[in-house]
């Protein structure tokens, strides 16, 4: 049984993108401040980015997004699992930060990082897919999810070749395009799901979360850590100025 788009709550989907919008914005924000002058690699800047852009822009959208989800028969999700794809990409954008900060000129760097922080949220997506229980039996369009991982991979270096090739303005457009790379990578995946009738009803409230309690925790989680990630970057602003307004 295919997914289609009267399964979706369009609601829920259209705040998956935003969720991943925000993240993405605050978080290439936040990834500026992980070099040094002195070219050495700032680990507080460059773990609030992963937590950020790995906690927020992907796991978070993909959470909401697997809520939008309402098919015909009754599913929820591995506690475990889900925390595990959380992990996940926390620490692989960590990983791909640190290898494009380290070598920022680098072409090679950042084809590495991309491909890094594609694979992160590729793994996370099918990750956050295995922890699905339903008594549904799940499969998958394997030439979708191919598409969906190379959706992730080039929408991914494409972002970071705009966040750190580009000036001005259109440097901005690497938060959109890393959002369209998430959301792509993930609506793509769940294109790929194949729902077939199974046997027996599995216990779906032991280690399970589902239900608007959990939206609402993840929203405000989101929430406070991009307003707290853009505070800290605000407060840093300030100090940089009055650094340098007192130097002059």
């Amino acid at each position: 049984m295919q997914n289609s788009l009267s399964d979706y709550n369009l609601w829920l989907v259209g705040l998956s993108f935003l969720v991943s919008l925000f993240g993405a914005g605050t978080g290439l924000l936040t990834s500026r401040r992980i070099t040094k002058a002195d070219g050495s690699v700032h680990p507080g800047w460059l773990v609030l980015s992963a937590v950020v852009l790995g906690g927020g822009a992907v796991w978070a959208m993909h959470f909401v997004g697997m809520l939008a989800y309402r098919p015909d028969i009754p599913i929820t999700y591995d506690l475990n699992l889900t925390l595990m794809s959380l992990v996940v990409p926390v620490a692989l954008f960590g990983l791909g930060l640190w290898v494009t900060s380290r070598n920022p000129e680098s072409v090679l760097a950042l084809l590495t990082a991309g491909s890094i922080l594609g694979l992160g949220v590729a793994a996370m997506h099918y990750m956050g897919m295995a922890a699905i229980r339903s008594e549904a039996v799940i499969g998958h369009d394997h030439t979708l999810m191919a598409v969906s991982v190379v959706i992730a991979l080039v929408a991914a270096c494409v972002a970071l070749f705009i966040l750190q090739r580009a000036r001005g303005m259109l440097r901005a457009a690497s938060a959109p395009v890393l959002a369209v790379a998430v959301c792509g990578m993930h609506y793509t995946g769940m294109a790929a799901m194949r729902l077939e009738p199974g046997v027996g009803q599995p216990d779906y409230f032991t280690g399970a979360v589902t239900g608007p309690q959990m939206l609402l925790l993840v929203v405000l989680a989101v929430t406070l850590i991009y307003v707290v990630s853009l505070s800290l970057v605000w407060g840093q602003e300030m100090r940089d100025l009055r650094r340098e307004a007192t130097a002059g």
